[in-house]
């Protein structure tokens, strides 16, 4: 049973003083509050503002139309504005704020197609959406069950154009959440070559909790919607200085593949490599850890995106090695900066797996004895490197000498700059490490 009715009226003419309309509004209510009698569901009713009516005209003749109902009026809340994005984020939030996630829309038939594609952008797999109609006749089955359920209209392109234009529009204007956004930035990196950075949470959109405010990936397990993911990596772009359309980021699959742009895409790799000018390339970390290398010889750079998996598989010198081998890099020329990620202090491995970490360097483990040790995937990508040639001054970690010039930082035991796995959960935000060769 649907855990929140959404009754959407904002392609109807509202006009208080029509009978027919107040007949049918109120013959819905009746059958809304009937059905769900025993346990009555947060119900959200969609109307438009216009400058006739006024918000406050609408709001509080609807909310008087369901006085009548003591279950209604414990359980409902009229949303009254000038288009269907704004109201249907509105909901989106107060749903998000309740944790529900199945939702019944009673809506005009003409307007299910476009509900669908509004859907479809502003919400994710997570939420499960079943239709019924509204016949607007005022005939006494007003309310029934679409008869074609597997029939799914489809809008005309230009259709879904305007509403996914509409809806960016709206996003753009929302106010930054959590403080301004920050970009981390290494002196190690020659800014003059090249434009680098690694986000921490604030500055975006974003709004549940575990993912505001500036979370960089979507994924449908998660609530955040690519769109909202769009918009914030916009804003990283305008603030940063590069083009989101030449933006690539590693499909991360916690393995050593690596991509050399150029080349044939792979389904899924944690590493990328570019000597092209102007495209920006991006590793993603919650915990795990974005790793960026620079050659400001060859001019060429990577991102590779290191767990705890990637790392024992060797992707960082997988990075390394695809650029001297497509590039003619030489590894004593190639620069890597480890992004934020968690530290030693709270990541921990079965007994198994720590033994792995253990041979690559002895100090990667903590409390070796324990069912759970900790563990260093920092020192031991460091490890790597050094042992693959990258000379010890041309890595910057979280030892690096003055602790002033430190990006490397815990994600797990700053919560207010930054996402965490080990500390959040399942529905965890992501922050990134990006760089480009300067134009």
């Amino acid at each position: 049973m649907a855990e929140a009715v959404l009754i959407d009226l904002l392609g109807l003419e509202m006009n208080s003083q029509d009978s027919s309309f107040q007949k049918l509004l109120h013959n819905m209510l009746e059958a809304v509050e009937k059905h769900y009698s025993v346990s009555a569901p947060s119900v959200y009713i969609m109307c438009c503002q216009t400058q006739q009516s006024g918000k406050n005209g609408v709001q509080d003749w609807l909310l008087k139309a369901m006085s009548g109902s003591q279950i209604l009026k414990r359980s409902s809340e009229v949303v009254c504005t000038a288009n269907t994005t704004a109201a249907l984020y509105t909901i989106k939030q107060k749903l998000d704020e309740k944790d529900l996630s199945i939702i019944k829309i009673i809506l005009p038939a003409q307007r299910k197609a476009l509900m669908r594609v509004f859907i479809d952008h502003l919400f994710t797999s997570v939420y499960q959406f079943e239709f019924e109609e509204l016949w607007v006749d005022c005939e006494p089955k007003h309310l029934q069950e679409a008869e074609t359920q597997n029939e799914v209209q489809m809008l005309p392109a230009q259709d879904t154009e305007l509403i996914v234009n509409e809806i960016q529009t709206y996003l753009e204007r929302l106010p930054s959440l959590k403080g301004e956004l920050t970009i981390l930035k290494s002196a190690l990196i020659p800014g003059d070559i090249f434009l680098h950075g690694f986000t921490t949470r604030a500055g975006g959109i974003s709004y549940i909790p575990t993912l505001s405010s500036f979370n960089l990936f979507s994924s449908p397990i998660r609530r955040d919607p690519k769109i909202v993911v769009r918009e914030n990596l916009r804003r990283l772009a305008s603030a940063a200085g590069f083009d989101p359309k030449t933006y690539h980021s590693v499909k991360v699959n916690h393995a050593n593949d690596v991509w050399i742009m150029g080349k044939t895409e792979p389904k899924s790799y944690d590493g990328i490599t570019t000597n092209q000018r102007g495209v920006t390339i991006a590793a993603p970390g919650a915990d795990c850890i974005p790793v960026l290398f620079a050659d400001p010889v060859k001019k060429a750079c990577g991102a590779a995106h290191s767990g705890w998996r990637g790392t024992l598989m060797g992707v960082a010198m997988a990075t390394v090695s695809a650029m001297i081998a497509e590039y003619g890099c030489n590894v004593r020329d190639i620069l890597v900066v480890l992004g934020p990620s968690v530290g030693a202090c709270c990541y921990t491995l079965p007994q198994e797996s720590a033994k792995e970490f253990h041979q690559i360097d002895p100090k990667c483990v903590r409390s070796f004895d324990s069912p759970t040790p900790y563990i260093d995937i920092r020192r031991a990508t460091r490890a790597l490197l050094e042992s693959g040639g990258i000379l010890p001054q041309n890595i910057q970690d979280d030892s690096v000498a003055d602790q002033n010039q430190n990006i490397t930082f815990c994600t797990a035991c700053h919560p207010d700059k930054f996402y965490s796995h080990v500390r959040d959960g399942r529905n965890f935000g992501t922050q990134i490490g990006f760089i480009s060769i300067r134009n």
